[in-house]
């Protein structure tokens, strides 16, 4: 997939609702080999999702070694609407608490003085810094199953077609 290509989808207002909200899932193949698909909190910069996790996380040394991923970001209505995002991660290992991952829980619903709280703990939790996971993505694709379905389904509405014509 080209890159003004990938633009292009993540430029749809559907694509951008998406990208607005505030968990993705996150799938990679796991150090044993097997499949891995985890939910965690995500920000969108317009370039680049970045999700933030601790310095001792299992999925860390697997991205080390594998670092190709797919992130799925879904609503939870019908017909569903679902971003889906192919890239590879970059680990990025920061002291104290990324930006992203204070904007990625504010949408957390809490008092002022439940924030100050909540920031408090993540503070001292964190002491040690966290990692961002930055994704690019190399390969995106929208199904809003209005303009857009999956390529399965796609192909299947082809063949019904072509049989309904002959």
């Amino acid at each position: 997939m080209q890159p003004n290509e990938i633009t292009e989808v993540l430029n749809r207002p559907i694509s951008q609702e998406l990208l607005a909200r505030e968990v993705t899932r996150l799938a990679y193949v796991a150090k044993d080999g097997t499949p891995r698909n985890v939910p965690i909190g995500f920000t969108w910069t317009g370039s680049e999702i970045v999700m933030c996790t601790t310095k001792n996380a299992p999925k860390l040394r697997a991205l080390g070694e594998n670092p190709m991923v797919a992130l799925t970001i879904d609503t939870e209505v019908h017909p569903p609407k679902i971003l889906l995002i192919r890239g590879r991660a970059e680990l990025d290992f920061v002291d104290g608490i990324p930006d992203e991952y204070l904007k990625a829980t504010s949408i957390y619903e809490m008092t002022p003085e439940q924030r100050v709280e909540w920031e408090a703990e993540v503070r001292s939790l964190y002491d040690d810094g966290m990692v961002r996971i930055v994704v690019t993505p190399t390969w995106a694709k929208l199904i809003d199953f209005e303009t857009t379905l999956p390529s399965a389904v796609e192909e299947l509405i082809r063949q019904r077609d072509e049989r309904q014509r002959a």
